[in-house]
């Protein structure tokens, strides 16, 4: 896997898992599927930054946000 898509799979993951695991939570119920959903975006954002020769900085995000979905699109 591209270290550049493993990154943004990882971010929108853990995005997406925020909400369900705040909803899960005001209702009392235990957020299984979205603390593994959290689990592996981190996963992936670790993999992303650990296998990139130099890691990735904040500013570079955007542009490899962008280069991915102009990949893809």
């Amino acid at each position: 896997m591209d270290t550049d898509l493993a990154l943004i799979v990882g971010i929108l993951f853990g995005a997406l898992s925020v909400p369900s695991i705040l909803s899960a939570i005001s209702d009392s119920r235990p957020p299984r599927v979205s603390s593994l959903m959290l689990l592996a975006g981190v996963g992936l954002i670790t993999f992303a930054v650990l296998q990139k020769p130099g890691g990735y900085r904040l500013e570079q995000v955007p542009d490899v946000f962008f280069s991915v979905l102009g990949r893809f699109l």
